[in-house]
């Protein structure tokens, strides 16, 4: 049940970070940035499988090893990690493979998933210690 609650709880700072981002701060730098394939509609069915496996990913790999050593650095230092290579995987990915794919995105998205995952395993590593006694 424990792990159960984990998840909502990483799931819930992860959508609250990343909609932040994609919502406010970016809102616009990836529609301008990639207008020449964006098609203004987004497939949430793939989107929701994404964040489920990206998530599951974050607690299997990083927050759940982290209650072994109780050490809030090396889940930072790992989530941080893990977000980069994810994010830099993706998008170097594309660059090889879609026509025009434009540095700076890649630049900016390896910068932002690295923060992002970084953020969300230790903060859901904070809450899960403080209220479900991880």
């Amino acid at each position: 049940m424990k792990y159960i609650a984990l998840f909502f709880i990483t799931t819930l700072i992860f959508f609250a970070i990343d909609m932040l981002w994609l919502g406010v701060i970016a809102k616009n730098f990836y529609r301008e940035k990639l207008s020449f394939i964006f098609t203004g509609e987004v497939n949430w069915q793939a989107a929701f499988i994404f964040y489920i496996l990206y998530i599951v990913g974050i607690l299997y790999f990083v927050i759940i090893p982290g209650f072994t050593h109780h050490d809030w650095k090396t889940v930072l230092f790992n989530g941080a990690f893990l977000g980069f290579l994810c994010y830099a995987t993706y998008d170097l990915t594309n660059m090889a493979t879609i026509k025009q794919w434009p540095l700076i995105v890649v630049v900016v998205d390896i910068i932002w998933g690295t923060v992002l995952t970084g953020s969300v395993a230790v903060l859901s590593y904070f809450a899960a210690s403080r209220f479900l006694h991880f």
